[in-house]
């Protein structure tokens, strides 16, 4: 961003430099020239750390020269030559900031952090000067002006987001107020990025190879042959186990050593809460910068201002629909706690049950009470099976096919890509990467290379989406097999890959997953009611060895089990989630200790004994770096629609092809073309209803 001395005092758009001598070389380099690969996927064995800084700059100019042409031409504003121009310029930027961000989060390195520092805010300068320049701001108000005037619905959620963008970007504010409004945007990239980098480094540094096997007793043995096979790949004998999910969740699930657990639960939630990587400034930098922000546009605090185009419109609502979870949940959690607690008693154990604990004595509870465990279901979900079902899943529902295209560019070798079709037409490229590393941050997620859009010739150009995961890697021994956690998130990560595919839109902005955050969780939550589902399970559930297909009798214990810790379950979500409304409703006067605060705000939440020296927040990626800002709540609302939308299918036939296609046709394919609720409504034929939820997660007859 420019500093003070180097604004300039007029607002319109200052004449960029024209890139029509541009170097021969930058037009070479792979992250601009044309890419002349299968369905222009990015060249990624091209591509080097050197590319990134010199196309970045490249292409900012061209941006800053497309929003030049559309804020100073003479022609007087319309739909097409101001809002639509908008929406379609700056496509090599896009290009190139969708590789370098995703490379960011799936395959870092020290040295694309350091470009990160530098390209972040001149991003965010980028930004700030299209919503704060004058002639263009004025052009588009000319253009909202005659909105009901618009045919499309589609053109005039296109014009009503853009102007938004503008008025919440700090459009109308007077020229010192801007300025304040870009120097506070500005920090707070920087400060996003430091606290994401923090998180992963912190969960990297910390690693311990036991050369003793007796020190693991209780783990399975394929726990122990992934162990081994990780300390192999650093050139150690013994067991390698760190603090990424696989590695992490098989110690707390099954290690007999209680002070191992322990030291490992401290350790992992302690993560950037100090030392070398402490978050604690940057959280409390953040809340800070996000009120002052939020209450230089006008409102009470950030999550109001956050809040306003949401399908919860408000912090009130929020708390209602978490007072409401709550209450319902906390005592059927309690009871679930002391259920534990006395069979853990029953088996020798003594003293309160600590957090180190639960989860080991909660799998052994679910083992006796079910008769099930991970280790008995795991054979039957061999990765590529798993792969295959989702595919065949999808095919039932929505007339999906994939094929495997081992000819598109990878940026890793874990990596695989499909190309993906309905009706032999073609839906986009999908991207899968399922393994932990140390590049990879926690987590699972999807994302996009390139999004749906159409462009001016009426080209339907399809999307490149990637589903990126931390899964139980493979050993020479086994192959990857997944736990049934592990398979109800690839459910839920395919959801929001197809919404992304089967996006069917005019605009880019307004395409797949382009949609209100509290709303974006429906179609992948929807898919994780298939996990237990007797169909879908006989579509690829076969045993990796004796090749049996996964017995009726566990499938219905996975039926059984799936409302297991319901209670308790909620109330770790309802947690985050008050955790998150209080960041974004304070005030500045009110931040205090971090830890303090916390403990302050999931007081009501609590089940178990707190532990000194741990805290949610300074891991918290998904408020404070991943765009769920006084959105947590979003992962429960979405629940109430999954439930209430999935009741419709079984009411009608879990498979019935006119409900699945009519997902497609009001929610799946139409982006944010309309009002999150209208796109519900037409699917449903009514609002949601919070009943559907509880009856599913047994805690209302």
């Amino acid at each position: 961003m420019l500093s003070n001395a180097q604004k300039p005092k007029d607002q319109n758009t200052t004449k960029p430099e024209t890139n029509n001598s541009a170097p021969t070389d930058i037009l070479k380099n792979p992250l601009v020239a044309e890419w002349d690969t299968p369905f222009q996927t990015p060249p990624f064995e091209l591509i080097k750390l050197e590319h990134y800084l010199p196309a970045f700059e490249y292409a900012l100019k061209q941006a800053k020269q497309d929003i030049y042409m559309i804020a100073n031409q003479k022609s007087v504003p319309t739909f097409e030559n101001t809002v639509v121009a908008m929406d379609r310029s700056g496509a090599l930027l896009s290009r190139i900031s969708n590789v370098f961000f995703n490379m960011l989060s799936a395959n870092t390195s020290p040295e694309l952090q350091k470009i990160a520092q530098e390209v972040s805010p001149l991003l965010t300068q980028h930004s700030n000067e299209i919503y704060h320049d004058k002639a263009l701001f004025n052009r588009v108000k000319e253009v909202y002006k005659i909105k009901e005037k618009l045919e499309k619905p589609e053109d005039k959620m296109l014009l009503e987001k853009t102007y938004k963008a503008f008025i919440n970007s700090g459009a109308e504010l007077s020229l010192e107020d801007q300025e304040v409004y870009n120097n506070i945007s500005m920090q707070l990239s920087k400060l996003s990025l430091q606290f994401s980098e923090n998180v992963l480094s912190a969960t990297n540094a910390f690693e311990v190879v036991f050369s003793n096997k007796e020190e693991l007793k209780g783990l399975p043995e394929n726990e122990l042959a992934i162990a081994q096979e990780k300390a192999k790949a650093k050139g150690q004998e013994g067991y390698l186990f760190d603090l990424s999910a696989p590695s992490y969740g098989a110690i707390m699930k099954y290690a007999d050593d209680r002070k191992l657990r322990e030291k490992f639960y401290k350790i992992y939630n302690s993560r950037a809460f100090e030392g070398e990587f402490d978050n604690n400034g940057i959280i409390a930098e953040i809340v800070s910068l996000r009120f002052k922000l939020a209450h230089l546009m006008g409102f009470e605090n950030y999550a109001e201002y956050a809040l306003q185009d949401r399908m919860a419109e408000n912090p009130k609502n929020v708390y209602n629909l978490l007072d409401q979870l709550l209450e319902v949940s906390y005592a059927a959690a309690k009871g679930e706690i002391e259920e534990i607690t006395k069979y853990a008693q029953s088996i020798g154990f003594k003293g309160n049950l600590e957090r180190w604990d639960f989860t080991y004595y909660s799998e052994k509870y679910k083992n006796f009470k079910f008769n099930i465990s991970d280790e008995m279901v795991k054979p039957y979900f061999k990765l590529e099976n798993v792969i295959d079902g989702v595919f065949k899943l999808t095919n039932k529902l929505y007339g999906i096919t994939y094929k495997q295209n081992k000819k598109i560019q990878v940026y890793h070798q874990d990596v695989t890509v499909y190309e993906v079709y309905r009706n032999k037409n073609l839906l986009g490229i999908l991207y899968l990467d399922f393994h932990p590393r140390a590049s990879k941050r926690g987590g699972a997620w999807m994302t996009s290379f390139r999004e749906q859009s159409i462009d001016a010739k009426g080209n339907n150009i399809r999307p490149l989406v990637s589903l990126v995961m931390n899964f139980t890697p493979s050993t020479p021994g086994n192959p990857s097999l997944l736990t049934y956690d592990e398979v109800t998130t690839f459910l839920h990560e395919f959801g929001h890959g197809l919404h992304g595919l089967l996006s069917n839109v005019t605009y880019e902005s307004i395409s797949g997953t382009s949609v209100p955050r509290d709303f974006v969780e429906l179609p992948s939550q929807i898919m994780e009611n298939f996990a237990s589902n007797q169909e879908f399970l006989k579509l690829f559930a076969y045993h990796y060895k004796t090749k049996k297909l996964i017995p009726e009798e566990t499938i219905q214990k996975l039926k059984d089990m799936d409302n297991y810790l319901s209670g308790y379950t909620f109330c770790r979500q309802l947690t985050f989630g008050y955790l998150d409304m209080m960041w974004h409703t304070l005030t500045p006067e009110r931040l205090t200790e971090i830890t303090e605060m916390e403990r302050e705000a999931i007081a009501k939440t609590e089940l178990l004994p707190r532990v000194d020296g741990t805290c949610i927040s300074t891991a918290f990626s998904h408020i404070f770096a991943g765009g769920y800002a006084a959105g947590y709540y979003g992962y429960k609302w979405a629940e109430v629609l999954d439930a209430d939308a999935f009741s419709y299918f079984v009411e009608n036939g879990v498979y019935n092809k006119k409900i699945a296609d009519s997902f497609v046709e009001n929610i799946l394919s139409k982006g944010g073309t309309l009002k999150a609720m209208d796109m519900y409504t037409k699917f449903r034929g009514r609002e949601p209803q919070v009943d559907a939820l509880l009856k599913r997660s047994g805690l209302k007859k």
